[in-house]
């Protein structure tokens, strides 16, 4: 009689393992799969939320980096034709290479380990023209800031770059205890909807992500500091009140709009 296939979790991995079945209900009802979609799993770990969207979707790719969960992922769910796993790194993962005519857009699901989970959101924000939503289970002190408005602590350069892209939501708090092992910290669920360019009041022109992000990263720079003295070296005053806004104001002041604006007009000095 085979031996039934045990993995513990690893710390160098940032594995938590879900386990709690009313989050799991909650987030898969979140989710809603329907057969007519392609599901796109980060970091399945031993399958907790595998075993429901495998008998939801049409298509399920799994992406999990730690080799020695595979065996595990495999007995499970291998019988399944429209299930694949890829031993890969999700920060390093070509998602476009997923993209196939009768599938659409990819809907992306994941309890992403807390050391890679900023830079794997801006990995995907790369890929967001061929992303339906994301469904992401994060450090709540993060999904604060992804969903944070002006006048907040927690807004920032994360809350521009990922809000300019997508509606972001929280949905629900996650406690520690629905994890093993019990991380330290809160966790939440966020949805993250892109937007079609409809959808975006005020647009970049001439100017891309890097642009926003580099105006956003300087104007931040010294959160106290005024956008007078945080921007001295990228634009003048006279360019800043050009765009309507004071430069006495702070840069959590601003709303996303505003930050295009200073965007727009950086990159117009550039050109001309």
């Amino acid at each position: 009689m085979a031996k039934p296939l045990v993995h513990k979790a690893r710390k160098r991995f940032g594995q938590n393992f879900l386990h709690d079945a009313n989050i799991i209900e909650r987030i898969i009802s979140s989710i809603a799969a329907t057969e007519a979609q392609h599901i796109v799993e980060i970091g399945p770990g031993k399958g907790a939320l595998t075993e429901h969207l495998v008998n939801t979707a049409g298509k399920l790719d799994v992406i999990e980096l730690d080799r020695d969960l595979i065996p595990i992922l495999e007995k499970r769910f291998s019988a399944y034709k429209h299930f694949n796993i890829h031993n890969n790194d999700a920060l390093q993962f070509d998602y476009s290479t997923l993209i196939e005519s009768n599938t659409g857009k990819l809907r992306l699901v994941g309890n992403l380990p807390y050391n890679i989970a900023t830079p794997l959101i801006f990995h995907l924000l790369d890929n967001v023209s061929i992303i339906e939503d994301m469904h992401f289970m994060l450090q709540k002190e993060v999904v604060e800031r992804l969903t944070a408005s002006p006048n907040s602590k927690l807004y920032g350069r994360l809350s521009i770059l990922v809000q300019y892209l997508c509606h972001a939501e929280l949905l629900f708090i996650v406690p520690p205890g629905a994890f093993n092992p019990v991380p330290k910290v809160n966790s939440a669920i966020v949805q993250l909807t892109p937007r079609n360019e409809s959808q975006k009041e005020e647009l970049l022109y001439n100017a891309e992500l890097k642009d926003l992000s580099f105006i956003a990263k300087a104007a931040f720079a010294q959160r106290r500091k005024t956008l007078r003295n945080n921007l001295k070296k990228i634009i003048t005053e006279e360019q800043i009140t050009q765009c309507k806004i004071d430069p006495g104001r702070r840069a959590e002041t601003l709303t996303i709009n505003e930050f295009l604006a200073l965007t727009n007009r950086y990159v117009q000095t550039l050109l001309t």
